[in-house]
């Protein structure tokens, strides 16, 4: 083999083992990113459970009663 095509294909695999490297980081990054959305989307989510436990107990939503306008 030629020394020119030596060394390209060296400097290929260097590049290619540089950009499976940063996408390797990226890839952890973006997990990372992931599970604490997931965390706080679970946080989110209970907190609506319990407000919408909360609001059932105060009235029923088809209380008839609590639907009147506050002028009658």
């Amino acid at each position: 083999m030629n020394d020119d095509i030596i060394e390209r294909l060296e400097l290929r695999l260097v590049w290619l083992e540089s950009a499976n490297q940063e996408l390797s980081e990226e890839l952890y990054r973006q997990q990372r990113e992931i599970e604490v959305l997931r965390l706080r989307l679970g946080k989110v989510q209970e907190r609506l459970d319990e407000a919408l436990a909360e609001a059932a107990e105060e009235h029923s939503p088809f209380d008839p009663a609590a639907e009147r306008p506050p002028h009658y």
